[in-house]
């Protein structure tokens, strides 16, 4: 089968094996995007390594964390393999480049000058609308122009198909995703103290939604895998199950309860210690203020479709107020690229492109 790209709404459709999925992601594209991508993947390797922060040990370890990634996950291999090629990028950089976030934790790479993954997520397990899963995209603005949905359907897939929420030149699942079995997976990212070689999470969302029908089978991958660390995941299934799961290099640290949220640290008692928090950024900075601001509005009402979206666009200034919509500033450009709330039993995504205080929504449903 040939690489197949066409249009769902707002959705973009991959169809064939993981490697000509990732081939797709350049269909019909032109330079100006092929240059976006660039901007948005391999120019901050380039950046760092003009810094002078990759580190002969962070080679090695991603060298290792190579050939664990070839092992272990041949098909998300096979999918950035794809994507290099679409886009005519170096493979290898772009491997590097879904470690940049990991890397920042190395001692040299701390003071890495880009702008860092962030998020707030949540996921509730009932309501009017049924199970949901929700999170605000903070991340850097180049990545407004590559940022897409994408469907994804092909004989790796074991669950009936894909939505995943991410970037051009990134893989699957590169911040979100919900399988047509009933599963969603949002994450955030927590910088941790120390990492191991192991499945990274950008790797890791895109196996669980391609081969785990609930939560259940999605804690039991999780349990039995080692984990490269850092970051969490927030889950729910259609039984309205729902999960918030901290991944450390040698424990995996879940919470079970009708609401999960996180932020961008640790929280439970296993791996709070192991936060390692950049205080110079924007994002590690507010995180403990929009975790509060989660603890304090949650609990206390049944979540709608319509309730998720408002409370994702709360700024500062609101009531029980934080930075859950994110606005870039003169020294960050950090900022909310996107929302998305993950209607589980309507199986159906709710998506805004952007700082979600615009109220610009599209609703995409499976496609046939």
């Amino acid at each position: 089968m040939s690489a197949l790209a066409t249009t769902h709404g707002a959705a973009l459709i991959l169809s064939g094996t993981a490697g000509e999925r990732g081939q797709a992601q350049a269909a019909g594209g032109d330079a100006a995007l092929g240059e976006a991508v660039r901007a948005a993947t391999l120019a901050r390797v380039e950046q760092a390594r003009t810094e002078g922060r990759i580190t002969e040990p962070m080679r090695d370890y991603v060298a290792a964390q190579r050939r664990f990634a070839e092992s272990h996950d041949p098909h998300g291999m096979a999918e950035l393999r794809g994507i290099a090629e679409g886009f005519e990028l170096d493979e290898e950089a772009l491997f590097l480049h879904l470690h940049l976030g990991t890397l920042r934790d190395f001692g040299a790479g701390a003071a890495m000058s880009m702008a860092v993954d962030g998020c707030s997520a949540w996921a509730t397990g009932g309501g009017p609308d049924g199970p949901l899963v929700v999170k605000n995209r903070d991340f850097s603005g180049t990545h407004l122009g590559v940022q897409r949905l994408m469907w994804h359907d092909g004989p790796d897939i074991a669950t009936g198909g894909m939505f995943c929420l991410g970037s051009l030149g990134s893989p699957g699942a590169y911040s979100s995703g919900m399988n047509a079995a009933g599963l969603a997976v949002a994450d955030t990212q927590i910088g941790a103290r120390r990492h191991g070689i192991g499945w990274l999470r950008y790797f890791l969302m895109t196996r669980l939604l391609a081969n785990c029908a609930n939560l259940g089978e999605a804690l039991e991958f999780l349990r039995s895998v080692p984990h490269a660390g850092g970051g969490s995941l927030v889950m729910a299934d259609s039984s309205g199950a729902t999960a918030a799961v901290e991944l450390g290099c040698d424990k995996v640290a879940v919470s079970r309860d009708p609401l999960s949220w996180r932020t961008n640290h640790f929280l439970s008692p296993e791996l709070s210690a192991e936060t390692l928090s950049h205080r110079g950024g924007r994002i590690d900075s507010n995180s403990e203020s929009r975790l509060a601001c989660l603890e304090a509005t949650l609990p206390h009402r049944e979540w709608d479709v319509a309730g998720a979206a408002r409370l994702m666009a709360r700024h500062p200034a609101d009531e029980h107020g934080a930075p859950i919509c994110q606005h870039p500033d003169d020294t960050d450009d950090t900022l909310t690229i996107s929302s998305v709330i993950y209607a589980i039993r309507e199986r159906c995504v709710y998506f805004h492109d952007g700082n979600p205080c615009a109220g610009r929504w599209l609703k995409i449903g499976l496609p046939a």
